[in-house]
């Protein structure tokens, strides 16, 4: 039995704002756009992996939420409470400077770490924390 990954989700808050992130600043292609119940999902990956995809969701992805449900969704978004993503590149440093470049809130500059990764850490548009690790070379 092989199992593999296929999709994740992140909750975002404003779907343009997210896509000029993860397609402009990251790189990552859109694969998908779709709207259901005034809901938005988009799907976007990178070119290198084509069977994994990162679904950019609502923060509560249930149109039948209580406005108290949603109010709370949007309390841990702000607050930047909600998922994160690990990324790998074969360039940290060079990951670090184009996201900066493209006003990514830089949470952490590149470092290296006891557990033998040089990462950097940023926030999304909607608050959620990314890291970009490269293994160190040893």
């Amino acid at each position: 039995m092989d199992i593999t990954l296929s999709s994740c989700f992140i909750a975002v808050d404003d779907h343009d704002k997210a896509l000029a992130f993860y397609r402009d600043a990251l790189g990552l292609e859109v694969r998908n756009d779709v709207g259901f119940e005034g809901m938005r999902w988009v799907t976007v990956g990178a070119p290198s992996q084509p069977d994994v995809n990162i679904v950019l969701e609502p923060p509560l992805a249930d149109p039948n939420a209580s406005p108290a449900d949603r109010q709370v969704m949007a309390e841990l978004m702000a607050k930047g409470l909600l998922r994160g993503v690990i990324f790998a590149t074969d360039d940290c440093d060079a990951t670090f400077e184009r996201v900066s470049a493209a006003r990514g809130e830089v949470l952490q500059e590149p470092m290296d770490q006891p557990y033998g990764v040089r990462d950097c850490a940023f926030r999304d548009p909607s608050g959620n924390m990314l890291r970009f690790t490269q293994p160190l070379k040893k």
